[in-house]
């Protein structure tokens, strides 16, 4: 199965509130377009995606096939082995179904240097973004690895704690291409981002680390 169909279906799967069995299973595919590698995993299951043997995966993972193939040792192994360094480990949440509306006032920007936008232009295509008028909030979407559409959202210091992070994170389901899952990449430390899209109805799939 190639690494983009697995991917996919993977991830329409878990848009759908399907999991994969937790059997321990690790999955070794070749590297996802745009990336040097992915590893992405739940409750007793992961996916390595990148260009290296599966052998080797097995042999680095055999210890703890649980807990190895997001830990620090084998991401570490693995950085080495594709020539890149592995991103941040990442809560990976999935959108619920849209509005009828935004439900808060934005307007749609040209991409900018926010660095929200920055990020989202090295790791995403068709990237889009909006602010609320006065710009003290962001909200950006655009195409990531396997073609999954996702979210981010920023808010200006001296706006936070009054609930724009989860008006931007209940508005974003409304702007997405009909019909896709719409997803969402949060650092469990940053709480106040994992807080906002909690509240606003985003549901945790998965985690995974990025390398590119």
């Amino acid at each position: 199965m190639s690494t983009l169909h697995h991917l996919a279906l993977l991830l329409k799967r878990l848009a759908a509130g399907e999991t994969p069995p937790a059997d321990a299973r690790v999955t070794a595919v070749p590297a996802p377009l745009g990336a040097r590698a992915l590893v992405v995993g739940g409750t007793a299951w992961h996916v390595v995606a990148a260009d290296v043997d599966p052998y080797w995966v097995a042999a680095q993972i055999a210890h703890d096939p649980l807990a190895a193939p997001l830990g620090a040792r084998f991401l570490a192994a693995l950085a080495d082995r594709v020539g890149a360094e592995p991103g941040v480990l990442d809560a990976v949440l999935v959108a619920p179904p849209p509005p009828a509306g935004p439900g808060v006032d934005l307007v749609e920007v040209e991409p900018g240097q926010h660095p929200r936008v920055r990020r989202a232009l090295a790791h995403r295509t068709g990237v889009r973004v909006w602010t609320t008028p006065d710009g003290t909030g962001v909200l950006v979407l655009g195409c990531g690895v396997a073609g999954r559409w996702e979210a981010a959202v920023e808010v200006f210091p001296a706006a936070r704690g009054r609930g724009l992070g989860t008006a931007l994170a209940a508005a974003a389901p409304a702007l997405q291409p009909a019909g896709e899952p719409l997803w969402a990449q949060v650092a469990p430390a940053n709480t106040a981002s994992l807080r906002a899209f909690l509240s606003a109805g985003w549901r945790p799939v998965c985690a995974e680390v990025l390398f590119t």
